[in-house]
């Protein structure tokens, strides 16, 4: 009987053994007696260095070892490797070192200038205030525009790439016959993405093989990059993932500490560890977003797109990480004309250098920047021309008789009804009973606005995922995947998909994720594409491995294979009550010494990629005394193909449009004009808490893919891709009457208050 299947809301196995505490993070199993790491920063945020004395730190009781790049050299490749795209001439964008501790120069403050490993933190800490650091300051530069002293030779008035997409003469002769324009600029904020557990790892190195635990999102580009930088052979070096808190895109690329932390075990002999404090994380992790948009739309007398401009210029903050240079460009490409049918598009983006963290994917990479971008545009486009919102983005939908669909970036959109879909959402957002509710907060003072969104996204990630299932000794069945969960509930949904394909007990599933010693290959965590790549997988390899138990089972029920089939987890002789399971004929094998047949390993390609799409309705209401801006109703209707676990889908998209609303109302990284963060605590950053949020309702409208065998489309970014737009464009609605007609992210009291206060000033003029 299948129990535990795909498509019931079963509960997460793995929460049993977080709510009691026995989750085993990086800093739980660190090994007994390792040497701590920690790491001198640059107090100044661009300088030339010249003066790096760690003489008396290396002197200093407890310090096992001090590390600047000149102590790298011969034995650590001083370096962080990422990825780079061509400018819109066909010339390769900007690429400077990038390197693990700063030489000569440093470029950001928090960038890592040298290691000192100690016998204990506290005495890391303490010999740390022995080092003597010195620059001359060099003029900073944090506009997220061209320009400013160049922070690297190679990249000119700050340029790192002008990258373009589209034909940009058949746009603008499309603007010039066009019936109507609408434009609007806009900025998408940087965040900090506060993972709940910050990095940390930690090394050990027996005298020929390093293995290093990370924190991260997967495992495979982290050995092949230590590997390399050590000059170790690939076979020589392990890397695990153990359990994660949380990872968001954050932890999907190599930073320095990895690097150094292995080069002081390998060095040193021994294990030893780091663990980054959560003011040094919003220091140093990854940003998020941070770019600024002109977008103009074209349409023709009967309001239908004809053409879309846009324009952004991105920040990359000083150094390149992985793959921040893909993030604006070639992933905001991917959906960047939305749900709407428009062919004629000009995309040109320009990446720009400054003097503050690096900035890289976030939760979404590229898919919610651009819809943001669509979805505020079609509501400025609305208001510019007299339209209503709703109808004019309706009367702009691909429609299901369109589908499959290639979008104009050239993406083949497999399968979507957008207007059933915002019919679901209007009604189960009750937009019919808006004006009451915005009466009853005008009684109350406030103004209430209600926002649409209609977000499309792509599933990103490699499309090859490998699945192992093992039948062992002690009974259970070990599941070993290519994914790393950080908190979605693979575990769970694995074992269901699993448990439905073979009838294999839900319970007797083991998990296993994380080894690269155990795991040959795998495409780690990102892009909304675990569920859909690792659970085609599991059902291929299952397949596989059902064929490989068939002829056993033929023997054990004496049977030809002409009249067995295999339904419900067992093989059973067609028409008779007669049949057996395969953990029973797993046991068989085992006694009669046929090992091959207990693991079966395959790897599998999912031919296409899916696209989730929805509608967001956001209510937002203002206090016009305060400034002080609530998203008080949030309204979700999501095609998500066939659904594996409601209940996590449902929480996936909770825990996305929290954060979305998190961007859109309080977030905010600052930095001053000297480069220094000066939101670098949760007393200064302004994190989304329970009562900044309204109870989100989640519906589906399923349309099963056709991109894939088990018809589903990922989620796990979903809920931040849709939120943005609505919870802004619901803002705007609420103090348009007001005289306020342009609001940009965040959305925080000062903010909205000096607008109102400056639209009334206009007004009584």
């Amino acid at each position: 009987m299948i129990k535990f299947g795909v498509s019931q809301p079963v509960r997460r196995k793995e929460d049993d053994r977080f709510l009691k505490g026995e989750g085993r993070y990086v800093d739980d199993i660190t090994p007994e007696g390792a040497a701590h790491v920690a790491f001198f920063r640059s107090p100044v945020a661009h300088g030339v260095i010249t003066a790096l004395d760690v003489a008396e730190a290396r002197a200093a009781e407890g310090v096992l070892a001090v590390y600047t790049a000149a102590d790298l050299a011969g034995k650590l490749e001083n370096s962080i490797d990422y990825s780079t795209i061509q400018n819109r001439d066909g010339s390769p964008a900007a690429a400077p070192v990038r390197p693990i501790l700063a030489e000569d120069r440093v470029r950001f403050a928090g960038e890592a200038v040298a290691a000192v490993v100690a016998e204990t933190r506290e005495a890391a800490m303490d010999a740390m205030e022995l080092i003597l650091f010195e620059t001359d300051d060099l003029p900073v530069h944090v506009e997220t525009a061209v320009g400013g002293e160049a922070i690297h030779d190679s990249a000119p008035d700050n340029l790192c790439f002008d990258w373009a997409f589209g034909d940009e003469a058949a746009t603008k002769a499309a603007f010039d016959g066009a019936a109507h324009t609408a434009n609007l600029e806009m900025v998408d904020n940087r965040i900090i993405c506060n993972s709940m557990e910050p990095r940390g790892c930690f090394a050990e190195w027996d005298g020929s093989r390093l293995h290093l635990s990370l924190n991260g999102q997967g495992v495979w580009g982290s050995k092949d990059s230590l590997a390399d930088k050590l000059g170790l052979a690939k076979a020589d070096v392990r890397v695990t993932n153990p359990d994660v808190g949380g990872g968001f895109g954050m932890k999907s690329f190599d930073y320095p500490e990895q690097f150094i932390v292995a080069f002081a075990a390998k060095e040193l002999g021994r294990a030893t560890r780091w663990m980054s404090t959560r003011g040094e994380a919003m220091l140093t992790d990854n940003g998020g977003r941070d770019l600024i948009t002109l977008a103009e739309a074209a349409f023709d007398a009967d309001y239908r797109l004809v053409a879309l401009r846009i324009n952004s210029v991105c920040n990359l903050g000083a150094q390149l990480s992985g793959y921040a240079q893909f993030i604006q460009t070639e992933l905001a490409l991917k959906v960047l004309t939305g749900v709407y049918d428009v062919q004629t598009v000009f995309f040109d983006v320009q990446g720009v250098f400054t003097n503050t963290t690096p900035v890289d994917a976030y939760r979404g990479a590229g898919r919610p920047e651009a819809i943001y971008v669509v979805e505020r545009l079609m509501d400025a486009a609305a208001r510019q021309l007299g339209q209503d919102p709703i109808e004019l983005k309706r009367k702009n939908f691909i429609t299901a008789a369109q589908m499959p669909y290639t979008s104009a970036s050239g993406e083949i959109y497999d399968v979507g009804d957008f207007d059933r879909v915002l019919n679901r959402a209007i009604a189960e957002a009750d937009v019919a009973g808006f004006a009451a509710r915005k009466a009853e907060s005008a009684k109350a003072g406030k103004m209430l606005g209600i926002g649409l969104s209609f977000y499309i996204e792509s599933i990103l990630g490699d499309q090859t995922e490998s699945t192992k299932i093992e039948f062992a000794e002690d009974g259970m069945v070990n599941l070993y995947v290519g994914t790393q969960s950080n908190g979605q509930g693979h575990e769970t949904v694995f074992a269901q998909i699993l448990h439905q394909r073979t009838g294999i007990d839900y319970d007797k599933v083991r998990f296993i994720q994380g080894d690269s010693d155990l795991i040959e290959t795998g495409g780690g965590t990102g892009g909304s594409r675990s569920v859909t790549m690792q659970g085609n997988s599991i059902n291929a390899t299952s397949d596989v491995m059902i064929e490989k138990f068939k002829p056993l089972a033929e023997e054990e029920l004496e049977v030809s294979a002409v009249d067995l089939v295999f339904e419900d987890g067992a093989f059973h002789i067609a028409g008779t009550d007669r049949s057996i399971g395969l953990m029973a004929l797993a046991e068989v094998a085992r006694k009669k010494g046929l090992h091959e047949l207990l693991a079966t390993r395959y790897t599998n390609t999912v031919p296409a990629r899916s696209f989730p799409n929805g509608a967001h309705f956001a209510e937002v209401e203002v206090d016009p005394e305060t400034g002080v801006t609530k998203c008080v109703k949030y309204t979700v209707v999501d095609d998500f193909g066939v659904l594996m676990n409601p209940m996590l889908a449902e929480g996936q998209v909770h825990g996305g449009v929290a954060q979305g609303i998190g961007q859109a109302i309080t977030e905010q990284v600052v930095y001053d004009e000297y480069g220094q963060l000066l939101s670098g605590t949760f007393m200064d950053y302004a994190m989304p808490r329970a009562d900044d949020l309204p109870m989100m309702p989640f519906h589906a409208e399923l349309i099963p893919s056709t991109a894939n065998d088990i018809g589903m489309k990922g989620c796990g970014e979903a809920g931040t891709v849709g939120a943005l737009a609505a919870v802004t464009n619901a803002a705007l609605d609420a103090v348009w009457d007001a005289g306020v007609h342009q609001v940009d992210m965040p959305l925080t009291p000062v903010r909205m208050w000096t607008w109102l206060d400056a639209a009334g000033r206009v007004a009584a003029e």
